[in-house]
């Protein structure tokens, strides 16, 4: 088919080699403008981008879709499809309407669930014991067409945000080759989402990587894993924000974030949190054994957010 493809970070990445590798003709990628950062705010070209560069695949970094000359230029791809898979830019219904076959979406959730922006992370923060991923067909709602294909997968009580999103990102590229399959071959089902279980992934806030010690052991063990890599659960230690990678629920009670051994146990609203991995700001991170190597941390330390 002749596909634009449209995307932006590393989780989208997956999807375009694999469309490549089955033989599609990406005759334009569409992703987000180049962003300032790192230490010298130098701009730098999305995951995307780079990689259709490597390829030597055609970039277009349009900041809207809204204007008729995009629209023009869109539509004179002359499409069979368009695959989305967080590009970051809002459709409009002139883009959607454009290719023979509309747009797919790929979406790391099994919709309803966790419609919107940070479903991977929501995923693990409720507690869900599975996911996956669904390649939908795009309407003008927010996550709300009708599902063409969708798979599950087990969330494992070590998953982070960072291991599930490799492990769904390669689910979606092998998952989208199956999709175009079946519509070339005549064979796509479009399934409706059912009106019950609608939740939304609403973007994570930075305020929501502090730890509150009053929660229970278990939510915030969630919260630990949900957050990493990125902004990653802190709370505040000797004066500075300490980052926690890694945790386990322990039995234990106390005063809520106060060490209840010199092992880095700290109490929580309910049991007990026993740090595993943690990261000091400026510093590289380190299992527990190597902190406590450079801190003494007696029982009675009292951790708590800013």
């Amino acid at each position: 088919m002749r596909i634009a493809f449209m995307g932006t970070p590393d989780f989208s990445v997956s999807a375009l080699q694999q469309l490549v590798s089955a033989g599609h003709d990406i005759v334009a990628v569409y992703s987000q403008p180049p962003r300032p950062a790192g230490r010298g705010k130098k701009l730098q070209k999305s995951a995307v981008h780079r990689a259709a560069e490597a390829m030597g695949i055609e970039v277009r970094t349009p900041v809207s879709l809204k204007s008729e000359d995009e629209q023009a230029a869109f539509r004179a791809l002359d499409l069979d499809c368009a695959v989305v898979v967080a590009y970051g830019l809002l459709l409009p219904k002139a883009i959607l309407d454009a290719p023979k076959y509309g747009c797919l979406n790929i979406h790391a959730s099994l919709l309803p669930r966790w419609r919107g922006a940070a479903p991977i992370h929501r995923a693990i923060m409720a507690g869900d014991k599975v996911t996956g991923v669904c390649i939908m067909q795009m309407d003008e709602g927010l996550d709300t067409g009708d599902v063409i294909l969708r798979e599950e997968i087990e969330i494992r009580p070590e998953d982070t945000t960072a291991s599930l999103h490799d492990k769904l990102s390669e689910m979606g590229g092998r998952m989208i080759v199956s999709a175009l399959q079946s519509i070339a071959d005549g064979t796509a089902t479009h399934t409706v989402q059912p009106e019950e279980g609608i939740t939304y992934a609403h973007k994570i806030d930075k305020a929501e990587a502090k730890i509150d010690w009053n929660d229970d052991a278990t939510t915030i063990e969630r919260q630990i894993r949900g957050l990493v890599p990125f902004p990653g659960a802190w709370t505040d230690f000797d004066g500075s924000r300490l980052k926690i990678l890694e945790a386990s629920v322990e039995q234990g009670s106390g005063d809520a974030g106060v060490a209840l051994d010199d092992q880095l146990l700290i109490a929580c609203g309910s049991d007990a949190l026993r740090l595993g991995r943690v990261q000091k700001a400026g510093k590289g991170a380190v299992d527990a054994a190597q902190f406590l190597t450079g801190h003494t941390v007696p029982a009675g330390t009292r951790f708590v957010g800013e």
